[in-house]
This record gives C-alpha cells, structure tokens and sequence, in this order.
C-alpha cells in the first residue's frame, strides 16, 4: 500500500468546510485500501479534497528514475544496474493529476516508445520506454479528475492496475509496480461523458459530495476562500447566498450554479463597490453583478429556454426573492 495509514484519524481535510460525512467515508475507505471514486456536481470542493489529503502524505525515500522505484526492490532497468539515486519526495510531490479527456490515450496513462531512444537502444528495448504517469504516481496519489470523461479503452487499461497494484507493458515480460491510491471524481449529471463499466466501478468505493450543507457554511467557504475587499453586509451577504442555493431549487433551471458563481459574486459586488470608490457593497452592486456572475451558470429547462433567456430568468428570479 502507498499510503501510511496509522494515522489516518488525523487527517482533518481542513480545506474542505463541511461535508464532514464525505470527510469520514473518504477516511474509512483509505483505511480499508480502497480506490475512491468521489462523485459530484462541480465546483463543490473535491478536487480541493483530493489534493489536501496529499498533504498528509509523510516524505518518502524512493529511487530518482521515472517510475519512483523502492531502492530495496527496483524494477527498472537502470536502478537495477545500480545507476540510479535515491531521493526524498514530500507529501504533494507524491500526487500525480490526470484531467479526463476524450482524447487521452492508455499511451498517456501507461508510458509509450521514445523515437529517440528507440534509436539508441532498440523500439523493442525497454530502455527505450518511457513510463506515463500511472509509474510516476507509484508510492503516492493518482488524482484522475473528470474520469467519466476518458475514452472506454483507457477505462480497460486501468483494471489491471487497480486488482494488481501493477502493469504489463506491451510485449515486455516484466512487470512494473505501481502501487498507489486512485482518487478519482465525476459530474454523474454530465451527459456529455463516457459511461463508466461496472467493470471498473467494481474496483472503488463511491462517494457523493453535494453542494454546503447550509447557508451559513456556504457563507463560510465564501469569506474564507473569496478576496475581500470592501466591506460586504452580513445580511446582504446572507440573501446573495440564499439566491443561489434557491437556484438551486428551481424546478425551471436544467443547469445550476455551483458554490464558484456564489464565491463570485461575493468578489465582483465588491468589485462595483470599489469601482465607485464606495467601501461597502449595496444592493445596486449586487444586482449590478447578478447577470455577469449567474446568467452563463444557469440553463432553463427545454420547455422554457425558447421564451426567456438566461439572463432575463435571473433578473426575474431576484426579482422574485427580493419583493
């Protein structure tokens, strides 16, 4: 196992406000040794989630050659003939990103022939691999971000990896260790997206995180993650909030905005305050900011899209809410 579990109570995810119950599931599960599947609407955090957890992530000494090799136990063809060095690496060098992507290749994942090697060495040498970033996670974190967005073929790739902790290549005999924790997120409401095989889904544990639990933890992560610049009202500040989340809720909107479009307004409704050389922000900044922040994060229903736009269903929405 990659990670050092022992202490695993004591990862707090402090970057993460709330969502104390997905907090606890992701521990439980990483005690176990499980991959994590965390499932989600955008911009709710897990991405943020992810990389705190590499955070608790203890220094290591691992081989300095691509594949992050134990320097009791190297696979690779040069720390086995003794040419590589060992190194330490710490806690958010042992995380390894991958964005999901229609075009993503297994050769992405698992390492493809250098032309430039293959020359040197010969295209069936092993030298003349170079390992993808399956090997440079080996010991650490392989955050797969929007995986439900990579091709059927890579999903494939990844199963020998996730039952076996490592991967043949190609035509070569040997096989290389990777041994790590795969943390992955997804938009289940993404239409846009390759379905996931129960295959695959088999091999994680999945989580949902939501939007905050309230209001007032919304307005938490706002003040603390936003840039403050002028004074912003404390009730003001609430109804903005409140306008969102009631968004939301809304039976008429096919897309809703997420906790950026309130971390969003927060910051540009100070902006229109600053603008006017004001230091506190009024209702007319609000509403000045209303269209520009919301109105690209909202998308009505088919039914509604052709008698209305975006941005006159906002206004009319605010409207609503304020009278």
């Amino acid at each position: 196992m990659a990670l050092q579990i022992e202490n695993i109570r004591d990862f707090s995810f402090s970057e993460i406000i709330g969502q104390e119950k997905v907090k606890n599931q992701v521990r439980s599960s990483l005690l176990a040794g499980h991959h994590v599947i965390i499932a989600g609407p955008p911009g709710i955090g897990k991405t943020t989630l992810a990389k705190n957890l590499a955070t608790y992530l203890p220094e290591i000494t691992v081989n300095d050659c691509p594949y992050h090799c134990d320097p009791k136990n190297p696979a690779c063809p040069n720390c086995r003939g003794g040419k590589a060095k060992s190194k330490k690496i710490k806690g958010m060098q042992r995380f390894v990103r991958i964005q999901g992507s229609p075009d993503l290749t297994a050769e992405d994942l698992l390492g493809d022939i250098d032309p430039v090697k293959a020359l040197k060495f010969g295209p069936s040498s092993l030298e003349a691999f170079t390992p993808g970033k399956i090997f440079k996670a080996n010991k650490g974190i392989l955050f797969f971000d929007e995986i439900n967005r990579a091709p059927e073929k890579l999903q494939n790739a990844l199963l020998q990896v996730l039952e076996e902790g490592k991967a043949t290549l190609g035509s070569y005999e040997i096989d290389f260790p990777a041994d790590f924790i795969f943390i992955a997120t997804m938009n289940p409401k993404d239409i846009n997206t390759e379905k996931l095989s129960d295959v695959l889904l088999d091999r994680f544990d999945f989580i949902y995180m939501g939007y905050p639990e309230n209001t007032a933890t919304e307005k938490e992560i706002v003040t603390a993650k936003g840039k403050k610049r002028v004074e912003f009202p404390e009730g003001l500040l609430t109804g903005c909030i409140n306008f969102v989340r009631m968004l939301r809720e809304d039976k008429d909107l096919e897309k809703v905005p997420s906790v950026r479009a309130s971390l969003s307004l927060y910051e540009v409704a100070q902006s229109y305050a600053q603008l006017n050389n004001r230091n506190k922000v009024s209702l007319r900044d609000v509403q000045e900011a209303m269209v520009s922040v919301l109105a690209h994060r909202v998308e009505l229903k088919p039914s509604l899209k052709y008698l209305k736009s975006p941005e006159e269903a906002v206004k009319e929405k605010w409207e609503a809410g304020a009278g």
